[in-house]
């Protein structure tokens, strides 16, 4: 008789599923990949066969430009993989298309995260809790100094800023997938219906994110624009142009960052922000030890990010855990 989930192995370049042959989020090509989301550090080009959702499936065709061997899979939908594996796909609340993956055989259920997040998202699904034998859970802000405050709240303290200085603009870095509609989604919910501009790098994602349901309203691309039309309105640019010669053809721009890590004010220097806004699209440290509380798994494994602290208060709270050596995961998405 085979030992207890002797079927799923942590390797290096990611999870592999021994009797499927098949792999979740791995970090280099293989013949069968089950993909989370559309982030490039889970969402690689070149393999045979690529099982996620439409959605991430329409996202990695964008940016990777893969669509050979392309298998959607709709949340709450069971595909049977070789060897006996049930997957199921299921809403992780982290960006459009995100999803954990529940495999199942041999009566063993283990829950692969990829990133989640549990705070409310306009732009897509909740983070679905699910029961589970392993629970297998990222840890990017991984210690108790994250808590993200509530996204109202930095939305105010924008529009408060873009307010106080009408013959400017506000400048936002926020990466392309995810925390760019993000964005502009929760300013729309905090009544913002003016026009907001965007670098050219951003506006192929933003239609994605439409042509799947996301309303996110008027937008102008900069390029179209003088320095006059953009007086007084929000632009929103990839993290890489907020201090590049790009920049300059803006009114005065107030320089912001839309990330997580703007939490630690040495990152806020390095990048020569004036205002911080603490937006994440991962669970911060409450919302992880809450989450692994709610699976309560018999045993969790804990990925990329912060595992040292995540593994020891899993010990002091008498749960099984594990970090797990994983290569190739990095903060690209926050």
């Amino acid at each position: 008789m085979a030992a207890p989930f002797s079927w799923i192995k942590p390797e290096p370049h990611g999870i592999y599923i021994e009797p499927a042959d098949c792999w979740v989020d791995p970090s280099r090509a293989v013949d069968k990949a089950l993909v989370t989301h559309g982030h490039a550090d889970h969402a690689r080009g070149g393999h045979g066969q690529t099982v996620a959702t439409p959605e991430t499936l329409a996202i990695m065709k964008l940016r990777y430009a893969t669509s050979d061997g392309a298998t959607p899979v709709e949340y709450g939908e069971t595909i049977r993989l070789p060897g006996g594996v049930d997957a199921t796909y299921i809403p992780a609340g982290h960006v459009l298309g995100s999803a954990q993956i529940l495999l199942e055989h041999a009566g063993e259920r283990v829950i692969v995260t990829g990133d989640y997040k549990r705070r409310a998202d306009p732009t897509c699904p909740p983070f679905e809790v699910t029961a589970c034998d392993i629970f297998i859970t990222e840890a990017t802000f991984g210690l108790p100094v994250f808590c993200h405050p509530p996204i109202e709240e930095e939305m105010q303290k924008l529009l408060d800023r873009l307010a106080a200085h009408p013959d400017r603009c506000v400048l936002i870095g926020a990466y392309a997938l995810g925390k760019a509609q993000r964005v502009i989604a929760e300013l729309r919910a905090a009544g913002h219906t003016d026009p907001i501009y965007l670098h050219g790098a951003m506006e192929k994602m933003c239609r994605l994110y439409e042509e799947h349901g996301v309303d996110l309203g008027e937008l102008r691309m900069v390029a179209e624009h003088t320095k006059e039309d953009m007086r007084g309105a929000i632009v929103i640019c990839p993290p890489s142009a907020l201090n590049d010669r790009w920049s300059r053809r803006l009114p005065d721009p107030i320089t912001a960052m839309a990330s997580g890590w703007m939490r630690v004010r040495q990152r806020a220097r390095q990048r020569n922000v004036e205002l911080p806004l603490v937006i994440s699209d991962h669970a911060d440290w409450g919302e992880l030890t809450r989450t692994i509380r709610e699976v309560d798994a018999q045993e969790n494994w804990i990925t990329h990010g912060r595992e040292d602290a995540l593994l020891r208060w899993c010990q002091l709270h008498q749960r099984r855990a594990r970090a797990l050596a994983l290569v190739g995961y990095e903060d690209e998405d926050d």
